[in-house]
C-alpha cells in the first residue's frame, strides 16, 4: 500500500474521531490508545471509506480504445475525458467515425427544421457510478461538410421503474 499524503490525513482524522470516542467510555490514557490504534483501521475502511465512495463520484479513467467502445458500451463514460481534452474525433469524416464508433445512438435535434438531423449523431456513454446518480452520460458529435466540427456533452435524466 501507498502512505500518500491524503490517506495519512484521512486515517489521522478517524484516529482522532474513534480516540474521543472511546475516551469517554473510559479515561485511562493507555488503554484508551490501544483501543483507538486498533479499532482505527476497521472504522476506516469498514465506514468512512464506504461512505466516502458512495456520495463522492470519482471513477476510473481510461485512453480511448475502439474495442473497449463497442463491447462495453455502459463503460464508455470512462474514456469521454481522454476524447474531449485530446479532440479526437474533430476533422474526422462521416464514414471514420461510423467505422470506429460505430452507428450512432440517435441523431439530434435540429431546431431550424424541426427533424432529426443527419449532422448530430448522439452516443449513449453509460451512467457515471455514484449513489445519488440518475443521469445518463452523453455525447454529440456535430458534422458540417461531413466531417466532425465539434463535440458536445450533455446528460439525460432516466426514470427508473
Amino acid at each position: 500500500m501507498i502512505l500518500r499524503p491524503t490517506f495519512i490525513i484521512l486515517i489521522s482524522i478517524v484516529f482522532i474521531l474513534v480516540w474521543l470516542f472511546v475516551r469517554t467510555i473510559d479515561h485511562r490514557k493507555w488503554l484508551t490508545l490501544l483501543v483507538s490504534l486498533a479499532l482505527t483501521p476497521i472504522a476506516y475502511f469498514y465506514v468512512f471509506y464506504p461512505l466516502i465512495n458512495i456520495f463522492t463520484s470519482y471513477h476510473h479513467e481510461k485512453y480511448f480504445d475502439e474495442n473497449s467502445w463497442k463491447e462495453q458500451p455502459e463503460l464508455r463514460y470512462e474514456m469521454l475525458n481522454h476524447i474531449l481534452s485530446n479532440q479526437l474525433f474533430v476533422n474526422s469524416e462521416k464514414d471514420s467515425i461510423k467505422t470506429v464508433l460505430g452507428k450512432a445512438d440517435w441523431l439530434g435535434w435540429d431546431e431550424a427544421t424541426n427533424s432529426k438531423s443527419e449532422n448530430k449523431w448522439n452516443y449513449n456513454l453509460g451512467f457515471k457510478p455514484g449513489a445519488f446518480n440518475d443521469k445518463q452520460e452523453c455525447l454529440e458529435l456535430i458534422f458540417k461538410n461531413n466531417k466532425v466540427t465539434q463535440l458536445k456533452t450533455y446528460q439525460l435524466e432516466k426514470d427508473f421503474e
